[in-house]
């Protein structure tokens, strides 16, 4: 990561720049780092970047879920005194902005999605009864990836000491399971808040035909594409990533 985590209370996050809030949310097993071309790019674009810990792994069982999650967030949002922010999510975090936004829209200036959860997605799941076998876990890593190099050895310990947690186990399958039964079909119809959907074209995790589901859904929605990519397109692509946000955060004055 490069800048220093601030740790305040039960919150933990980094912050880089002034004006207005970005708020970014990781996946299920995203690291903050993950974000760092994200922060340094529009940190010095005149945007505030914001980047919180997610409790994925510190929410009591019965809570480990989409609803508290998005709960975590308005906790968050007061807590920084930040009235209304661009929510922008990857994979689970994009479900976690959606559904945020689906009960406070007025909080939310835009929503940005990355290979995010929310309609479908194919799970790391059946990689468990295996988790103790390091070559296993890092080919499932590469495979998030258009470019497997992307999965670096930091990338690879940080998931494999996740998969061979077993209390972190049961809480990423209850978000998985939780992430099911949010399903946000019925909900995106009636959200107006503009959205950019930046995709990889070679995602395995949540294919193409998600984005175009997405984009089909909300009412007020752009879909961009980013080539030879996978799951994490500010990961593999951070230029052409921070450059297609930048281009529409213009766009729609925000």
């Amino acid at each position: 990561m490069s800048k220093k985590l601030i740790e305040d209370g039960k919150y933990s996050y980094v912050e880089a720049g002034e004006g207005q809030p970005i708020i970014v949310l990781h996946g299920l097993m995203g690291a903050l780092s993950n974000f760092d071309g994200v922060l340094n790019y529009f940190s010095e674009k005149g945007y505030k970047v914001i980047i919180p810990e997610l409790p994925i792994y510190k929410l009591p069982l019965l809570k480990t879920n989409v609803k508290n999650l998005s709960k975590f967030l308005n906790d968050f949002m007061a807590y920084k005194k930040i009235d209304k922010a661009v929510l922008l999510g990857n994979s689970l975090g994009g479900h976690i902005a959606l559904y945020f936004t689906k009960l406070n829209p007025n909080s939310v200036a835009g929503i940005v999605l990355a290979g995010s959860s929310g309609l479908y997605e194919k799970s790391m799941g059946d990689t468990y009864p295996k988790r103790g076998n390091y070559e296993y876990i890092k080919a499932k890593v590469q495979e998030v990836f258009y470019d497997p190099e992307i999965a670096t050895k930091e990338v690879v310990d940080g998931i494999f000491a996740s998969v061979n947690d077993r209390v972190r186990v049961i809480k990423t399958l209850a978000i998985a399971k939780s992430a099911i039964r949010h399903n946000m079909a019925k909900d995106l119809p009636t959200m107006y808040t503009p959205a950019c959907i930046i995709w990889g074209k070679n995602d395995p995790v949540t294919p193409p035909e998600v984005a175009v589901d997405f984009q089909k859904l909300l009412p007020d929605a752009d879909l961009y594409w980013i080539d030879k990519c996978g799951h994490a397109p500010m990961m593999e692509h951070p230029d052409e990533f921070n450059k297609i946000l930048e281009n529409w955060l213009k766009e729609r004055n925000l």
